[in-house]
């Protein structure tokens, strides 16, 4: 220890934020400068947070209950029958690849998007792998983890009066929330289908009868009224609160933040072209919020849990899902919006390797697919692979940590920074997860 030199603080943050890492190992030196360890974990985070968004916006499209990968992103035509199913395949813009025969569509614009064939984790339960792909962690019985998009509302917050985390239609899942972070990093939901007939967002216009000026008075009473208890009472319910009425009055008195909703707006040909239903309103909806201003959509579509008949409800759900998706990604290139926006298919499992008794396939874990597109992908890659018969990872698997650490990355949030879960405790965004540089343009 003698020739290690002592550190001093000269009143200057800039020179502590010399301080190596190391140091802080030092004992007594935390306390002997008179700081909490959650002062020391801000600074530490001031030194490494700064990274260079490659995406301004994340969709993420997520189709639950578990989506075949055979059946849609990795056919195995050569494979035995119980192992290829019933379907056929379709050629695409990549050469040698195809994907399954109802991805007519998206195998036109291949070139343009990035198809994880190596996903895998080892939750074969559905709220398990669920809670794997929103929040990037394994699930935990000692802590409740943010969701990816309750992360993104945090470290990036709102844009143009806006929620920075929209769910379309609804909130999907308890495991789309906001975790350890306080509630007002929760999601904001439409609280309905954009292609239901007469939709609008419920609770963005005024009550008939309350002017502008009743409008602000009610909202100067109510601040005068959380003032007064906020004297009282320092809770994460009333800052919470007090970040949700705000959040909702831009929404009611912007007339540029409820336009963003008004999906009616759009030409009658660009809403064919996505497709006049769930898939094709849901996706447009959410190119509308992105242009707007929204950090990320979270966006569901379909029940993809096969266990019987796989041939017919992959007809039910595939087309309008492809039609959907390829018409997005052409849109947001036209708009000279995807190089800025993230677009991320996924599920939170595939389907067994064999067909079942019951024309089906089962919950599968161990490899399935997942598809990006934009905000710093890669564009025409086909990374990794699964085995001939489609049963695990051949190469260059995917993990989920891996996964959310790349995609953390391109909205410029460092993966490895920690946030304060209840009782001080520091946590890391991601744990044990690193950028997949391969996946990056």
């Amino acid at each position: 220890m003698s020739d290690i030199k002592p550190i001093t603080w000269n009143e200057d943050p800039a020179h502590f934020k010399k301080v190596g890492r190391r140091d802080f190992l030092y004992a007594g030196l935390v306390g002997g400068l008179g700081l909490t360890m959650g002062d020391l974990f801000k600074l530490q985070a001031a030194e490494t947070d700064k990274i260079e968004a490659t995406a301004q916006s994340l969709i993420h499209i997520f189709l639950p209950g578990g989506c075949a990968h055979q059946e849609t992103w990795d056919p195995k035509p050569l494979a035995p029958i119980e192992y290829r199913g019933p379907l056929g395949t379709v050629d695409t813009a990549i050469p040698g690849i195809k994907f399954s025969q109802y991805m007519q569509h998206s195998a036109k614009i291949a070139d343009k998007i990035t198809v994880v064939r190596s996903m895998t984790h080892g939750e074969a339960a559905h709220e398990r792998g669920t809670h794997n792909m929103f929040t990037g962690y394994r699930p935990s019985p000692a802590i409740q983890y943010p969701s990816i998009g309750s992360v993104i509302s945090h470290e990036l917050g709102s844009r143009n009066n806006l929620p920075p985390y929209v769910c379309v239609p609804n909130v999907p899942n308890e495991f789309a929330a906001t975790g350890y972070l306080s509630s007002a990093y929760g999601p904001f939901s439409l609280g309905g289908d954009p292609a239901n007939k007469g939709f609008s967002v419920r609770d963005l216009n005024m009550n008939s009868g309350l002017t502008p000026a009743r409008f602000d008075r009610r909202r100067n009473m109510l601040s005068a009224v959380d003032d007064h208890f906020r004297t009282l009472e320092k809770s994460d319910s009333l800052s919470a609160m007090d970040s949700f009425y705000q959040s909702a009055y831009s929404l009611v008195s912007s007339q540029q933040a409820r336009e963003a909703f008004n999906l009616a707006a759009e030409p009658e040909a660009i809403r064919n072209e996505y497709g006049q239903n769930d898939a094709g309103q849901r996706m447009l909806m959410a190119r509308r919020l992105v242009e707007s201003g929204v950090r990320l959509v979270s966006l569901t579509y379909g029940g993809w849990d096969m266990h019987a008949g796989i041939a017919k409800g992959i007809e039910n759900q595939v087309p309008k899902f492809d039609q959907a998706f390829a018409a997005l990604i052409t849109d947001l290139e036209r708009r000279g919006m995807l190089d800025k926006t993230l677009v991320m298919v996924s599920s939170e499992f595939g389907r067994t390797p064999k067909i079942n008794r019951d024309a089906g396939r089962d919950h599968w874990p161990k490899v399935f697919s997942v598809a990006f597109a934009g905000g710093g992908f890669k564009k025409g890659l086909v990374y990794g692979s699964s085995d001939p018969t489609g049963s695990e990872p051949a190469d260059d698997p995917l993990t989920v940590e891996n996964m959310a650490a790349t995609v953390y990355r391109c909205l410029g949030i460092n993966s490895d920074k920690r946030l304060m879960a209840p009782g001080n405790r520091p946590i890391d965004i991601v744990r044990d997860g690193h950028v997949v540089k391969e996946l990056l343009a």
